[in-house]
């Protein structure tokens, strides 16, 4: 019988979730010594139990990592520089490949298996480069530095995130056939079969002297978003259900397969909300409904929220028993481990306790082999993004971009507007106005006076989004910048203004804030949410609800990313898979010179009963 999502869903809603945060009280996993764990039989470990009859233990650790997003070193592309933060954080695989060797001396390396729970092969010009510039598609083309360095460093299974998705299906198998561990995705099916399209779980044996093996399972779980961020490469091809029901479906089978230990990657956050609103009826954090919901799971590594979470421990309410879930921080700045001590009894392994803790990549140096490696396709990739294609004027900066109309964001307003023109010159949509979106991606992205490079127009642009033509009217954009608009904090007349306070109202990420140009518009900070926006025009005249306008609008937003009204089942005009910041790059060569005097403009400002703020 299929599995009733509502019902499996609402069972437990009217006793709540039973969920205790880090910190809670929690068996701690038996210490194992690097002496005691030189070999898989030391690793078990001998007590007495009733009657003076021994007690065979067994101690194994699980390391994982999530949201790797193309970080091997320690280097922003960016800024040409080591990375850095406030926080004393590193980042890559490098340093993470250090921690793993640290971890298997003291553990044991026959008693530790790696992990990840995906977004590895997107997110820095390095993971852009092989996908776009030298792509590993290809014939004779590279391996994929991720590939090469997951590979050194000895991962035994990675679920898929959904930014593996953001170059294509090609790309990604390309990537699969490249890696020697296997992609996991248990809820990515088929479209026409509704079969796995990628191997649903993993199994390892881990051998023990004088007794069973221990089997341990690892289903791959990824994020029903898939479905609406990369609509143009999945639609037809493939389907992404929940993660509770395909949990359901999937754990029990492993245990009768003799799994002794369940892990679950998860591509997933663990608050339980989605960013897409009730677009898709799958929730897109659902690693605790996972735990809560779906007996039999030992441990939980979750991934795509980028926080920090040690340790949480998740009540399964059919079981009573507590699941041990763990985010790593993102970039390959943290490593997890789960330390599970098992117990044999009557023949078979169970698991008596399970911890987590986090190791730090910042208190380890890089791991040479990793910097060997992978040293010429990181110089390729420097020297690329370090390519002059123009000279600015002066410098533009998105400092203040959050919270005032600045001209750096106009840059990417202005390109998207220019290239949409182009695409429909001669189309029967040629003559109505353009409008186009942009976000405050970065806030501390700086395009310097003098010269311009590839590497400052991308620190602008940081995502591979590409541009997309909707069709709208201006009640629809209307309602488009009353969403936008509740990303600021209400502040009353008269009231202190502290710009650290005054965006980001309901936990909402600077990248789901939009500017909209092409109109004019206030935003009335001291009014309640949805009767924000104020005075509207466009070319001067006050905006007709009824009027039709082409939306330029990135691929994110246009499938329905960040929950903004109408655009997403707004007709689709044009789209392209150039990636947008591909184009400002071209913008820029073709205008040899970036002078704001030719992309700026005024289209909004923050008000407060009609006196601005700033």
């Amino acid at each position: 019988m299929p599995l009733n999502r509502r019902k499996f869903l609402t069972r437990s809603a009217v006793t709540g979730a039973g969920v205790a945060l880090a910190g809670a009280a929690a068996p701690a996993a038996r210490a194992v010594g690097s002496a005691e764990a030189a070999g898989s039989a030391a690793a078990a470990g001998a007590g007495h139990g009733g009657k003076g009859k021994p007690v065979r233990r067994y101690a194994l650790t699980v390391m994982g990592t999530t949201d790797l997003h193309g970080h091997v070193f320690n280097w922003d592309y960016f800024k040409d520089a080591e990375y850095e933060d406030g926080a004393g954080n590193a980042q890559g695989l490098a340093r993470v490949s250090t921690l793993v060797e640290q971890v298997r001396r003291e553990k044991g390396r026959s008693n530790t298996m790696l992990l990840d729970a995906g977004d590895t092969i997107q997110g820095t010009p390095l993971a852009y480069y092989y996908a776009k510039v030298d792509p590993i598609t290809a014939k004779g083309g590279p391996v994929h530095p991720m590939a090469q360095a997951m590979n050194a460093i000895g991962y035994d299974a990675v679920a898929l995130g959904n930014h593996e998705f953001n170059y294509g299906i090609e790309t990604l198998r390309k990537f699969e056939e490249q890696c020697r561990f296997p992609l996991l995705g248990a809820n990515v099916l088929d479209a026409k079969t509704l079969k796995p399209a990628f191997p649903p779980y993993f199994i390892k044996k881990f051998q023990v002297k004088g007794a069973p093996p221990v089997r341990v399972a690892v289903l791959g779980l990824t994020n029903p978003g898939i479905a609406i961020w990369d609509k143009a490469y999945v639609q037809g091809k493939l389907t992404f259900p929940g993660l509770e029901e395909q949990a359901a479906k999937w754990v029990p089978r492993l245990r009768s397969m003799g799994a002794d230990v369940v892990v679950v990657s998860a591509h997933s956050g663990s608050s339980g909300t989605s960013s897409y609103g009730d677009q898709l009826p799958y929730v897109e954090n659902a690693a605790a409904n996972v735990a809560r919901l779906v007996p039999g799971i030992d441990a939980i590594l979750v991934g795509h929220a980028h926080a920090e979470i040690e340790e949480l421990r998740v009540v399964n309410e059919e079981t009573g028993r507590e699941v041990v879930l763990s985010e790593p921080l993102c970039y390959a700045e943290r490593l997890t481990l789960f330390d599970f001590e098992l117990v044999l009894e009557r023949g078979r392994w169970r698991v008596e306790s399970v911890g987590a803790s986090l190791r730090d990549a910042a208190a380890v140096e890089d791991d040479p082999r990793i910097t060997r490696l992978l040293s010429d396709e990181h110089a390729e990739v420097v020297a690329y993004v370090n390519q002059v294609v123009g000279s600015a004027t002066v410098a533009l900066t998105t400092v203040e971009a959050r919270y005032k109309d600045a001209p750096i964001i106009d840059l990417i307003t202005k390109v998207q507007e220019d290239v949409v023109r182009a695409a429909l010159a001669g189309s029967d949509y040629a003559s109505l106005p353009v409008l186009s979106q942009g976000s405050p991606f970065s806030r501390t992205s700086e395009i310097p006076a003098g010269e311009v490079t590839i590497r400052d127009l991308s620190g602008l642009y940081v995502y591979d989004n590409t541009l997309v033509a909707k069709l709208m009217t201006g009640a629809q954009v209307r309602a488009y910048l009353e969403y936008s608009a509740e990303y600021f904090v209400r502040t009353a007349v008269g009231a202190p203004v502290d710009v650290a306070v005054l965006t980001n109202a309901g936990g909402r990420p600077d990248y789901n804030y939009d500017y909209v140009s092409g109109l004019r518009y206030d935003i009335d900070i001291a009014q309640p949410v949805g009767s924000r926006i104020r005075n509207v025009s466009v070319g001067g005249v006050p905006l007709d609800d009824a009027q039709e306008f082409v939306f330029a609008v990135n691929n994110y937003r246009a499938n329905g990313g960040g929950a903004f009204p109408h655009v997403a089942s707004a007709k689709e005009l044009w789209s392209e898979s150039t990636e947008i910041r591909t184009r400002i790059a071209e913008w820029v060569t073709a205008k040899g010179v970036l002078d704001p005097v030719e992309f700026a403009s005024v289209d909004w400002r923050l008000t407060r009963e009609g006196v601005p703020v700033f």
